[in-house]
């Protein structure tokens, strides 16, 4: 996946790119939040690299999406996943050391990989001890 040029909404072939990535659905579901929140944010600051928008600039951001505009309640919500988002994607940067907003969907690809290795290591039975798969004798 090349690096992100762009600061708007996710293309279809780069949603593409980040379905085909082979990862267990929840960390591609999480991956694909992950880079819309980052897109959004990054539309939000007007500009790919920093820290992000302050919360003001992002709540006027979230007000003026034609989306929302009509729905005070959801775009409300809407501003709480994207301050959620803002802190998942500062963690992500700071293990990238880089600024939130300058990180790229490769590098989140990369973290959700490594994520979804994790987890599944984590989860992996171990093997049974050689005592305990001995047949026991009569009691």
């Amino acid at each position: 996946m090349e690096a992100d040029q762009r600061c708007g909404p996710l293309t279809s072939a780069e949603v593409q790119e980040l379905d085909s990535t082979l990862l267990p659905a929840l960390e591609r579901h999480h991956l694909r939040l992950l880079a819309h929140g980052l897109r959004s944010l990054q539309a939000a600051a007007s500009r790919r690299h920093g820290e992000g928008p302050d919360p003001d600039a992002l709540r006027n951001w979230v007000l003026a999406q034609p989306q929302v505009a009509d729905t005070p309640e959801f775009a409300e919500v809407f501003l709480q996943q994207l301050q959620h988002l803002a802190s998942q994607l500062e963690t992500i940067a700071a293990e990238q050391r880089c600024a939130p907003l300058a990180l790229n969907l490769d590098q989140l690809v990369h973290w959700a990989r490594r994520q979804a290795d994790q987890r599944t290591s984590s989860h992996t039975p171990s093997s049974p001890s050689p005592a305990a798969s001995q047949p026991r004798g009569p009691g």
